[in-house]
């Protein structure tokens, strides 16, 4: 047994274990030190087979380096990671042929056009040569490639250079994909189509997304760990974090500002409310109820609406702010 699997009780074999033995993925009190500055600070946790994991965190919390650390392209300074039980530091080979990495800025040799490239690619990821041919079809394909084959890397848009390490990321169909800001400088339709394709790949792999884009995690991830100062700071679904927002089943109900007062006062009278908010909205006003302690108030807002006959412009329940809740988390823990 390792130094490692000593101090945190790694050892399969044994009960004790921080996670289950099915974790493809596994981080375990991660720690690294660039001389004085600390970047990571006890790191741990997993990610299953059909997990989609968003890694979210402000920039500079530790993100890219943690992706890093799991995927073998750093050391950590202490602790471990593992991917399908292997120890990255001491079955590096391993690791990096059951991973597909899509790293931060995505570097490609510039002067190769995007064929040359996956080629390329596939050949030192030791796909048969009967096999490329078909593997760098599907690929292209599914990341919507093809307009951009005989093209030289240097002269393309910063989304498709961010397409083609996606790309390069998935040519050996992988157990496990790492994605660092997969997204990143891609336009609302082929953000779409990203994230569609992890979700239709999500069912048979682990997923890891690194990303400060909050609409990512509510998109495609049923998992998150929210990182700042280099700490974990949340781990949990997506629900359970729009949960700690104080928007959760909040209701918000637009009406013409002559009833303003009226509106306000009664569903500052219902039990079940603890506060009402308002604000303009172009000649109308947004009022919005808040339960007491975060408890569902829909039935008692619209059993009042219907008594008073109010004219309701637009009526919605609240899942929480996500945004809020990620500011709350990384600032006020900082």
């Amino acid at each position: 047994m390792t130094r490692c699997q000593t101090r945190y009780g790694l050892n399969q074999k044994k009960k004790g274990s921080l996670f289950a033995m099915s974790a493809m993925i596994e981080a375990i009190h991660l720690r690294k030190q660039f001389g004085a500055f600390l970047a990571v600070e006890d790191v741990s946790f997993s990610v299953n087979k059909g997990e989609v994991l968003g890694f979210l965190g402000p920039n500079g919390a530790g993100k890219s380096t943690t992706m890093k650390m799991i995927t073998g392209f750093i050391t950590p300074t202490d602790g471990q990671a593992r991917v399908n039980g292997l120890d990255v530091r001491d079955n590096p080979i391993e690791v990096k042929r059951a991973i597909g990495y899509l790293p931060e800025g995505a570097p490609a040799y510039g002067d190769m056009t995007t064929l040359r490239f996956l080629q390329f690619i596939a050949e030192i990821r030791g796909i048969e040569t009967t096999q490329r041919s078909a593997r760098i079809d599907e690929v292209v394909e599914r990341v919507n490639l093809g307009g951009v084959l005989y093209q030289s890397i240097d002269t393309l848009s910063k989304g498709f250079k961010r397409r083609v390490g996606l790309a390069q990321a998935l040519i050996h169909d992988p157990q496990i994909l790492i994605l660092d800001e997969p997204t990143d400088g891609l336009d609302p339709n082929q953000k779409h189509e990203v994230r569609e394709l992890i979700r239709q790949m999500a069912s048979d792999k682990a997923i890891v997304i690194s990303t400060h884009i909050l609409e990512e995690v509510q998109a495609v991830c049923n998992k998150a760990v929210i990182i700042a100062q280099g700490k974990v700071r949340f781990d949990g679904t997506p629900e359970e974090l729009a949960a700690r927002s104080r928007y959760h089943n909040a209701v918000s109900l637009v009406v013409d500002n002559s009833q303003r007062a009226a509106v306000r006062s009664a569903l500052e009278g219902l039990a079940q409310v603890g506060q009402v908010s308002d604000e303009e909205q172009e000649g109308r006003v947004r009022l919005t109820a808040f339960g007491r302690d975060g408890s569902p108030i829909l039935d008692p807002v619209g059993d009042l609406i219907r008594k008073n006959n109010w004219q309701v412009h637009e009526l919605r329940t609240e899942a929480g702010r996500l945004d809020e809740v990620f500011r709350e988390i990384t600032v006020n823990n900082a």
